[in-house]
């Protein structure tokens, strides 16, 4: 039997939510802060992403710059982070019920016990296998995340012409990188009718780039042996057609990299398929905490960053002896929305929260013109929202404020978020 360490807070996850959480912990003296990476080396996402749009309006920033910053932060105020390093399981110590997380890392297999854990193991787009594309294996099959590894964290050559599969931010971003890498973009494939990115960007994509978008288009088929000599494509009217490449890209399809909330036997929303959470994050697991792209796939790493930073006030609250909250009270969405988080709610109006919950975040899947949120439970309008958009689009975060709390009624049933 592995002894068990005992450390204070634990936070698996070395990604803006993660580097956040620990910063502000360590900060405000919450004892032994320890932040798990698997990777080898701090920052997340954003440490391969070398172009701007990170950090503030006022202080733009790269990602690797961005990702320095959240990591030196951490450690400055005394967080130890450790890379190479994974949690694998879980367990709950006999004697005082606390969390123990079953880890290895360099110096092999280890237990650690944590008076609280805060889950912040982000997001992941789901492969070419996933996806049911068939075809032979071979080499020249990427994932967004593969491909800007490859290409800026380890220098290597990807091909000469790729197919980027998706229109979205995240695929003209991928386009870029195969364009860094000297290849061409042969095109993007969406199945979509329309990029679900901004005009402004598709347009310049097309026009001065001269990037093809294939809308209403599915990739069917890869070909090839030893290396990708093409991937066949199907259009709306059934027509086919084979583009030769040796380089695709998948992009896009984000889903949340849940594994250790699902062996710790964390409930997990329908929707957005990462942990349910109440509005200061906690868990269905006492001591446990989610925060990050985890809760939703995908939001940029400033949301991801806020969101650590919420997590933590939560945990000193915890470790205040802050009773946990009841299950709570779910907030569900209905179609067109996809999914909304937080997604719990425990109303207690006799115990005002310590600050006011921010809004929540929902998402759609199909354009949504003149967009109105309404707010339900048991048949009682709680909340009528008008959005300040003229169109609500599928590839943009919605907002939905929180003044209607305090209308749910703690003995009622779920909260029902529609749009209209």
């Amino acid at each position: 039997m592995t002894a068990v360490r005992q450390v204070d807070v634990l936070v698996v996850g070395a990604g803006p939510a993660g580097l956040a959480a620990a910063a502000r912990l360590a900060t405000a003296g919450a004892g032994r802060v320890e932040v798990l990476e698997r990777e080898t080396r701090p920052g997340g996402v954003p440490r391969h992403c070398p172009h701007g749009g990170f950090g503030t309006w006022t202080r733009p920033l790269t990602g690797p710059r961005y990702a320095h910053l959240l990591t030196a932060a951490a450690e400055r105020a005394g967080a130890v982070i450790r890379t190479r390093t994974t949690a694998l399981d879980w367990e709950v110590a006999a004697t005082s019920g606390t969390n123990v997380l079953l880890i290895v890392g360099p110096e092999g297999p280890e237990a650690l016990a944590a008076r609280a854990v805060v889950l912040a193991t982000g997001a992941r787009e789901r492969p070419r296998a996933a996806r049911l594309v068939p075809g032979t294996r071979p080499a020249g099959v990427y994932t967004t995340g593969e491909l800007q590894q490859a290409v800026h964290l380890f220098g290597q050559r990807i091909g000469t012409r790729a197919v980027v599969v998706g229109a979205r931010d995240v695929s003209y971003a991928a386009a870029r990188t195969v364009r860094t890498a000297g290849a061409e973009v042969v095109a993007l494939v969406t199945e979509h009718p329309r990029a679900r990115t901004s005009p402004a960007r598709a347009r310049s994509a097309r026009l001065v780039q001269g990037v093809p978008l294939l809308t209403d288009t599915t990739v069917t088929e890869l070909l090839g042996h030893g290396r990708l000599s093409g991937v066949r494509v199907r259009h709306r009217d059934g027509r086919t057609t084979v583009l030769p490449c040796d380089t695709v890209v998948f992009t896009g399809d984000f889903v949340p990299d849940h594994e250790l909330a699902r062996r710790g036997a964390l409930d997990l929303d329908p929707g957005t398929r990462g942990p349910a959470v109440h509005t200061a994050l906690h868990t269905s697991r006492p001591g446990v905490f989610a925060a990050g792209n985890l809760l939703h796939a995908v939001e940029p790493a400033g949301t991801a960053a806020r969101e650590g930073a919420r997590a933590a006030a939560a945990v000193l609250r915890h470790l205040a002896g802050a009773p946990w909250p009841h299950p709570g009270i779910p907030v569900t969405v209905e179609a067109p929305l996809r999914w909304i988080t937080p997604n719990l709610l425990t109303p207690d109006r006799s115990h005002p929260a310590a600050a006011p919950p921010p809004p929540h975040l929902l998402r759609i899947d199909a354009p949504l013109p003149r967009p109105v949120l309404y707010v339900h439970q048991d048949g009682r309008l709680l909340h009528r929202a008008r959005l300040g958009v003229r169109t609500a689009q599928p590839h943009r975060t919605l907002t939905l404020g929180v003044s209607w709390h305090g209308r749910v009624d703690p003995e009622g049933g779920e909260v029902r978020v529609s749009a209209g």
